[in-house]
This record gives structure tokens, C-alpha cells and sequence, in this order.
């Protein structure tokens, strides 16, 4: 399987440079917030949100200044979601590291958040990247409101399968949709090709949270603690497909250790068995394969070209990474 250092090679320059613009995107006057973003910056991730970006908009028409301030826009209001997910969360880490709250306490880390937000508004207004704007702010909307769908339906673990993947279309899916969205635009692209490089991005989103959620159940030996969503109460489509797999009997039981019992390492090892023995694993891969594939489609009629090769191997990692 190619690494994240390989794929990205056609865009290297482009996401060195954004390196610079990004870190500089968050200067702060205030030396407590110049000392968490230079904490925040040091333990990014995967680049992958600007990668979607800059190969969008290669795709598209060609990496233009606008897709530099699309890629930034898009990481700062990810890490404003992320620094007030932690809050809400009650998480103490992050990515191995700890949490900003965790470390400068709930009511530093929502300002941080606030901060964030707001540098990302200021990004846009002040070199008129309205649409830019539009694509990502509607994807923190939806975030915003999968999350909430989510934590209602918790409460009473009667999640059904149409309802988990309105969730995790919103809260996942959306953001890589607008990264796709918002280089096809800042390439200069017409609206049906921003439209189309949305419901991509969508798809691909969709097969990167089922790839997450197979984790949860053991199919690779990543060192991720299994059975962490059954702990946290998440309805995954694993354990969805399983549950109406079964007599309303076993179903009670499941659920009951799921809602009441979930602290107890052996409840939890009985319910991530239960899966596996029902077919939730492979029923899950089927439709996340299924996504991969419509992602695939939507790129068929793009000319060949690296940027076009770039995407299609993001697809690939999406489904076969190991973590």
C-alpha cells in the first residue's frame, strides 16, 4: 500500500509552502494563544484535508493563491471543530498528545476554538473568498449538526441504518467534500464541476469513517484499543447490521451491555464477538467498498493526469490504511 509521503509527492512544493502560510494564518498578538497554536501546530496530522485541496484543484484547472487560502481555511476551521470536540468530549488526548483542555483547561480551549473560527472568517473576508467561504462554512454547519444527531440518538441507542449514515455524512463526509469542493473552486472551476467534486469528496468520506468504524471490532492489529465506540455508546454499522440480524431478545441483551455495561472489559469483548460472528464486519466492507467505487466513478471523465492519479490513490488509502 502506498504511504501519505508518496502519494503526495505531485503536490510537495505546493504543501510546503502552505506549511508557511498556514502557520502564519494563526499569529496571535496574545503570547498565551501564540503558545497553544505554535502546541497545536507541532502535533498536526496527516496533511490530508489539504491534499484533497491542491489535488482538487489541480484536477480542476490548476493550483492557483486561492487554493493556498482555500487549504487554510479548511484546516482552521477543522482545528477550531477539533479543540471544541475535546471539550465536549471531556478527552483528555489527542493524536497521542494531550488535549488543549486537557492541559489549559475547558473555558482557554472554547476561546481557542473561538479564535480559530474567527481567524478563518478574517482569512476570507479580507481577499473576498466568498465562495470559498460558503463551501467550508456549510460543512461546519453539518458537522455541527451530525454531532448533535449523534449525541440525541445515544441516549437511546435506536440508531437505524439510514439515520448512521446521515451522521457520519454530516459530521465526517461533509468536511472532506468541502476540501474537494473548495480547490475545484479556487481553480475557477463552473458550478456542476464543484458540485460533482462535492458529492466525491462525500463519498470518500463516507468510506473513510466505515474504514474507522471497522477498526473498532479488530480487523487489523493497528494498536488501537478495540471496542473503543462500543465504550462511548457509538452506533457503528458493524454492530447496526448485527443487531437487526438477530432475535428481540439477543437484541435487548446486546443493547444492555452496550448502554450499562460498556466500562466492563469482558461485556465489551462479548459484544465486539457478536459482531464478528454476524456478518456486521463483512456487510460493512460491502458498503464500503460500494462507496469507493462511486467515488471512483465520479472521476472518470476528469482527464488523466497526476492530479487525477493523486486523488484516485487517496481513495485507495482511504480503505486500506492501517490506522
Amino acid at each position: 500500500m502506498l504511504k501519505l509521503n508518496e502519494i503526495q509527492k505531485p503536490i510537495a512544493k505546493e504543501l510546503a509552502t502552505f506549511e508557511g502560510k498556514f502557520k502564519a494564518s494563526m499569529k496571535s498578538a496574545a503570547p498565551l494563544l501564540d503558545r497553544i497554536i505554535h502546541y497545536i501546530v507541532k502535533r498536526k496530522g496527516k496533511q490530508m484535508r489539504p491534499m484533497f485541496v491542491f489535488f482538487s484543484a489541480g484536477l480542476c484547472g490548476g493550483i492557483q493563491e486561492s487554493t493556498f487560502r482555500g487549504a487554510a481555511l479548511v484546516e482552521l476551521l477543522h482545528t477550531a471543530s477539533l479543540v471544541h470536540d475535546d471539550v465536549v468530549d471531556n478527552a483528555n488526548e489527542r493524536r497521542g498528545f494531550f488535549s488543549v483542555n486537557a492541559l489549559w483547561k475547558n473555558k482557554v480551549a472554547v476561546l481557542v476554538g473561538d479564535f480559530l473560527l474567527a481567524k478563518g472568517l478574517l482569512l476570507s473576508v479580507k481577499n473576498k473568498e466568498f465562495r470559498l467561504l460558503e463551501i467550508v462554512s456549510e460543512a461546519v454547519e453539518q458537522m455541527s449538526e451530525g454531532e448533535l444527531l449523534q449525541i440525541e440518538k445515544a441516549r437511546k441507542l435506536d440508531i437505524q441504518e439510514d439515520i448512521y449514515f446521515e451522521v457520519i455524512r454530516q459530521k465526517t463526509a461533509s468536511l472532506i467534500a468541502s476540501c474537494c469542493a473548495a480547490g475545484a473552486a479556487s481553480s475557477g472551476a463552473d458550478e456542476a464541476t464543484i458540485k460533482k467534486l462535492h458529492q466525491f469528496g462525500e463519498k470518500v468520506g463516507i468510506a473513510f469513517q466505515i474504514k474507522d468504524d471497522l477498526f473498532d471490532f479488530g480487523i487489523d492489529d493497528v494498536g488501537k484499543p478495540l471496542g473503543n465506540d462500543i465504550k462511548e455508546k457509538k452506533m457503528t454499522l458493524p454492530l447496526i447490521y448485527a443487531l437487526n440480524e438477530v432475535s428481540k431478545s439477543e437484541k435487548r441483551h446486546i443493547i444492555n451491555l452496550v448502554k450499562n455495561h460498556s466500562e466492563d472489559p469482558k461485556k465489551v469483548t462479548e459484544v465486539i464477538e457478536f459482531v464478528r460472528h454476524s456478518g456486521g464486519l463483512d456487510y460493512a466492507k460491502e458498503k464500503m467498498f460500494a462507496y469507493q467505487q462511486e467515488a471512483f466513478e465520479l472521476l472518470k471523465d476528469f482527464p488523466d493526469s497526476e492530479y487525477k492519479t493523486g486523488l484516485e490513490q487517496l481513495i485507495k488509502y482511504t480503505t486500506e490504511r492501517k490506522k
